[in-house]
């Protein structure tokens, strides 16, 4: 333990000194808590991250002991210091909210003067995330033991944390401290349907429980209905009440800690005493399912384990490791009402995660590859589910998640998805924008046994059924944009190529695809939000302007380096390669979804290949430099993902504060929104990356004047505008000077 800890650890304890908790421990066991959760979250060293543990463990001095922020920072320095303070001031969101909801029950919206003390509370953070991993950690105990606090006070608090902190750790990216915090409010919440489908999923996931076949669970007969004038999964959920708080903490205690899966050693000590107490002791049915649940995830992980030992399919050389997730009862509850389904067909209830190791970012390329084998090696063990694969590989979602996921059959013939992904990639899934800022000190960059014709046979067999038309028609509808000239991504094994559509064939159920054996596609797999990639645009152009130009047409055209390849849409809803026999082998494609910006780019590099031009690499650099800097994920500066990220935050607390509020006139509803003009537009300025407040309504001409460079050319997220543009919230504005 690191001295800062030990001595923080002192501190706390005399400045809380006859404090107890309404557990009736010692108020220093929230602290030590408080410190052991956010050493979970950021990294194993680095001056920021003991800072940050140290923070966390003298949260509350300021605002529940007679100490100030005076004698912290004499004996800590500054930095904890702001991250205390930040805490304090973080603790008066929930104040806000609250008192609006209990003031103005029937009032849509926060008042004006609310709303900017909100924005003030939310950009106050933008200097360190930390401050909201300390709040989210302190929030995180409190849950874990709030059976302490009278039940109508335990449900307020439950329903607080699910509107505020979880939508607050899903907007960072903390997606395993999400988990468990969804867990704990869903049993306080909605006892009895927590209880039910723990009892349901550790019974369908017993080995002597299933014969071979499925067995339909379904409950969605006894789901409560969600209102159908409610926007989202959080509000107007049926509050069910518990016997006691003896109750309670049977409940909470069936909620297995984010830490504990994610670590394999912890999980495994945690089992053990776990089975330990059940075997001396009379332990509730909900902690023994619980029990039963992670134990069915020990077994899926030992198979899998031994399956890789024994298989040399992967790139050699690479560093594989192996752990498994529970999703959370809430999250199944909210899929099976949304979807309207049955908890059988909930495929990522558990889910294995195998990381292969990168050497921070170093073998990237390789370790992409190794994600491919790795992919096939999962699908000779187990039988994949039709339809649930996807690569957020080559087509990363939305916020820069990466990864490849698969539903298969599992030992116990039940659901089992299995992801896998590079170490830098599970990096950014896991710790999300909290990564950027706390790796940042140390430098690492995050973004982001068959012979072949028995096996060749098998995937034939397997989908080539007619009674699977229908559904192949519903996915070459889903692929209904694809046309000539569309890069894709061939698999074979751990074998990544570049390749590019030449003709759409049966209404886009077949494909004749160009190969290139000299472009390989890895390392733009890798970099896919790099500058790189606009070179990568230009290679797939000139590949389909040689086939063109060869009049290359059928397959097997082509030469040592490139060749015609023709691939078929199977039921799994994937591309498989068809040979000269007809045969449908293992090797797919991948078809690569574009982003706006990447189409326009992409076509426009097609345009001029195809004519003859040649693309002005000045051009190019101005383009990638433009895409950069406005592009979050190009990690320039974290601070403009992490506003913008606040901001939306601003924005989703608002509405749901305002819940679209609804008001009935002769038997109709209309929406009204509740709005107000807040005071101040935020803005980053470029390249510095600092934060600057503008009066609403300034336009790129203020931005210009306030950083004294009046009448120069002023540049919006990249792009060069008039005088008179307005800003808005998140811009990134540069001055040339």
């Amino acid at each position: 333990m690191p001295r800062q800890v030990q001595k923080a650890i002192e501190f706390a304890k005399k400045a809380h000194h006859g404090q107890l908790r309404k557990t009736g421990d010692p108020y220093l066991t929230h602290c030590i808590h408080t410190g052991r959760i956010l050493a979970a979250l950021v990294p194993p060293s680095g001056n920021r991250a003991v800072d940050t543990v140290v923070a966390g463990i003298l949260h509350d001095i300021v605002d529940d002991t007679c100490q100030n922020l005076h004698s912290i920072e004499e004996e800590f320095g500054d930095e904890v210091t702001k991250l205390v303070a930040g805490v304090s001031r973080l603790s008066y969101i929930n104040q806000l909210l609250r008192r609006h909801r209990r003031v103005n029950v029937n009032q849509g919206s926060l008042d004006h003067e609310e709303a900017n003390k909100l924005r003030i509370m939310l950009l106050g953070m933008v200097d360190d995330p930390r401050v909201v991993l300390i709040k989210l950690a302190d929030r995180l105990h409190n849950m874990r033991t709030i059976y302490a606090l009278p039940l109508p006070k335990a449900q307020a608090v439950a329903q607080e944390t699910l509107v505020i902190w979880c939508s607050l750790a899903s907007r960072l990216g903390l997606w395993a401290l999400k988990a468990e915090l969804e867990d704990l409010c869903f049993a306080v919440l909605q006892p009895q349907m927590f209880l039910k489908l723990r009892s349901e999923l550790a019974s369908m996931w017993m080995p002597s429980s299933r014969a071979g076949s499925f067995r339909k669970v379904s409950a969605r007969a006894d789901l409560p209905l969600l209102d159908k004038d409610s926007s989202t999964c959080y509000h107007n959920m049926p509050v069910t009440t518990t016997d006691e708080a003896t109750n309670m903490k049977e409940l909470l205690e069936a909620v297995v800690p984010f830490d504990i899966l994610a670590d394999r050693r912890k999980r495994t000590n945690y089992l053990n005493n776990l089975q330990r107490s059940i075997d001396s002791c009379i332990q509730p049915k909900v902690v023994q399912d619980a029990r039963n649940a992670l134990a069915s995830l020990l077994a899926c992980e030992e198979a899998l384990e031994q399956e890789l030992i024994i298989s040399a399919s992967y790139v050699p050389g690479m560093e594989v490791t192996l752990s498994s997730r529970l999703k959370s009862l809430y999250s199944i509850y909210s899929k099976m009402k949304r979807k309207d389904i049955s908890i059988d067909k909930v495929y990522d209830a558990r889910a294995l995660r195998v990381v292969v190791g990168d050497k921070n970012g170093t073998l990237h390329g390789p370790a992409v590859q190794c994600c491919y084998s790795l992919l096939n090696t999962v699908h000779k063990l187990w039988s994949p589910i039709d339809g649930e694969f996807d690569d957020y590989i080559v087509n990363p979602k939305p916020s820069g998640y990466q990864s490849l996921h698969t539903a298969v059959i599992g030992p116990d013939n039940s659901p089992l998805e299995v992801q896998i992904r590079t170490q830098r990639m599970h990096e950014y899934a896991e710790h999300g924008l909290a990564a950027h800022w706390l790796y940042k000190e140390n430098g690492n960059k995050i973004p982001s046994s068959s012979s072949k014709n028995e096996s060749e046979r098998d995937v034939s067999r397997c989908f080539s059924d007619s009674e699977f038309q229908n559904s192949i028609g519903d996915y070459s509808r889903k692929y209904g944009f694809l046309k000539a000239g569309h890069p894709v991504l061939r698999v074979e094994g751990s074998h990544l190529l570049a390749a590019v559509i030449i003709r759409v064939d049966e209404d886009g159920r077949e494909l004749l695809v160009a190969v290139s054996f000299g472009l390989g596609a890895s390392e733009a797999v890798a970099d896919r939000r790099s500058t790189f990639q606009i070179k990568r645009w230009e290679a797939y152009a000139r590949l389909y302007k040689k086939v063109s130009d060869e009049w290359w047409c059928e397959p097997g055209h082509g030469d040592w380096c490139t060749c015609l390849e023709r691939y078929t849409l199977c039921r799994d809803g994937i591309y498989h390669k068809q040979d000269q026999f007809g045969r449908l082998l293992p090797t797919f494609i991948q078809v690569i979804d574009f982003t706006e910006r990447e189409e326009s780019e992409y076509w426009a590099i097609m345009s001029a290949i195809s004519e003859g031009k040649q693309i002005d690499s000045t051009s190019s650099r101005t383009s990638s430099v433009s895409v950069a800097s406005i592009s979050p994920d190009a990690s320039i500066n974290t601070k403009v993902h992490f506003l913008r990220t606040m901001l939306q935050w601003e924005e989703q607390l608002l509405c749901e504060a305002s819940n679209l509020q609804q008001a009935k006139h002769g038997g109709e509803y209309y929406v009204c929104r509740s709005s107000f003009a807040l005071e101040e537009v935020v803005i980053v300025c470029w390249p510095l990356g600092e934060i600057m407040r503008l009066r609403s309504g300034s336009t790129a001409a203020d931005a210009a004047r306030r950083v004294g460079s009046e009448g120069r050319l002023v540049l919006i997220n990249g792009l060069p505008v008039l005088p008179s543009t307005e800003l808005k919230d998140g811009d990134v504005v540069e001055v040339r000077v």
